[in-house]
């Protein structure tokens, strides 16, 4: 059986950095990343997935991928009349123990296996039926675009920067237009307040340090530009419904 009469597959493999490109797929593709984290663009939205995330990429749709750092990439690609009661667009939801062990569990049918017996179909399509389930929640944890080049500016300088004490006067001198002119860009361009973004830029940060079992909470809080344990965890609580523990054991658990 040819690469192409699979009814899925797993692909497998290490990525080195790699600029933006943009690409489409003629399967749905479930986008995960094992080790490291991908970053893609679709829909006016930015979106980096560490391996508490996964991406449901419909067949044909068109996103833009980079690659920051080294990364290990283990997604499967279905073919479009293999399954059925599909997410609608793109969805990127939050992973569980489950799903990923799933994922894990079927790299041994690659994209040369040959053969593709009733225990891989039962398998796959319990998979897809997992990750189904699971986008019918839907993360939140998308990055603001900018579309003008003063904007874009901001943003890269707010993310560079965001285990500091920052000012709107810092990011505006970054982006070289008056604060006045980058408060009016923000609320235009990217719907939010420069608060209201560079909170949701640090609680973001939060999400993706904290899948790191090994780093402490008090340092993720300091990475994510909180002075005070008790300020993160309020703030993180309002942007998840969790408190940083409870986020961290609601993935190691699979809830």
């Amino acid at each position: 059986m040819s690469r192409d009469d699979l009814p899925a597959y797993c692909f497998h493999q290490e990525f080195a950095p790699r600029p933006r490109e943009q690409l489409s797929f003629d399967r749905h593709y479930l986008m995960y990343c094992i080790q490291g984290a991908i970053n893609l663009e679709f829909c006016g939205r930015r979106w980096t997935l560490p391996p508490s995330y996964a991406a449901w990429i419909p067949a044909q749709t068109e996103l833009d991928v980079f690659i920051t750092h080294p990364m290990t990439c283990c997604s499967v690609l279905f073919r479009p009349d293999f399954i059925d009661d599909l997410p609608e667009g793109c969805v990127v939801f939050t992973m569980t123990s489950l799903a990923r062990d799933m994922i894990y569990f079927s790299r041994r049918w690659g994209p040369d296996i040959g053969t593709f017996d009733s225990y891989a179909e039962h398998f796959f399509q319990a998979l897809a039926r997992t990750c189904t389930e699971l986008a019918r929640q839907p993360s939140d944890v998308w990055i603001p675009m900018g579309h003008s080049q003063g904007m874009k500016r901001a943003l890269a300088y707010t993310q560079a920067h965001l285990h500091e004490d920052i000012a709107l006067a810092d990011v505006a001198a970054a982006a070289r237009l008056s604060e006045r002119t980058l408060v009016r860009r923000y609320a235009e361009e990217v719907g939010m307040s420069w608060r209201q973004s560079l909170r949701r830029l640090r609680m973001i940060r939060a999400v993706q340090l904290l899948s790191n079992e090994e780093e402490a909470i008090v340092q993720v809080a300091l990475d994510s530009g909180y002075a005070s344990l008790s300020a993160f965890n309020k703030a993180f609580r309002e942007f998840s419904g969790y408190t940083p523990s409870e986020f961290r054991a609601r993935r190691r658990e699979g809830w």
